[in-house]
């Protein structure tokens, strides 16, 4: 599980967009590619790709994207398609949903975790389109 974290993090340093430790955003961020936050954050969040937050980072926002390393700060929800890693450094202050997580010993997080999962998500697209599993 570990070497496959330092695998997707290697490729998230191919960033799209990082926003630097000295680098205050306000608004909504929304982008494509890997995104690399080092500063502070308030608005929203969502990225079709990875998301790499720092360990000085400070975002105050809904968090979306396919990919999540999180060793800073988030006051908000976050959503992640399929894997977020939780680092030792990380408090998150909201809830957290996701496929798969990782979470380091002396993370503080403050909020409802739901876990789901492809299969999940299939087998109950199948029961909607399947009029014999109506009650």
């Amino acid at each position: 599980m570990f070497n496959n974290k330092e695998k997707n993090i290697d490729k998230i340093k191919d960033a799209e967009t990082v926003i630097g430790s000295s680098i205050k955003v306000k608004g909504n961020f929304h982008g494509k590619g890997n995104v690399i936050i080092e500063g502070r954050l308030e608005g929203s969040l969502k990225t079709d790709a990875s998301l790499l937050v720092g360990e000085k980072a400070k975002i105050s926002a809904n968090v979306l994207a396919k990919d999540a390393f999180v060793n800073g700060e988030i006051a908000g929800n976050v959503k992640i398609e399929k894997y977020l890693f939780i680092g030792k450094t990380a408090k998150i202050n909201g809830d957290v949903s996701c496929e798969e997580i990782s979470i380091e010993k002396g993370a503080i997080i403050n909020g409802t975790f739901i876990m789901s999962s492809q299969i999940t998500k299939k087998s109950e697209q199948i029961s909607e389109k399947n009029p014999t599993n109506k009650k």
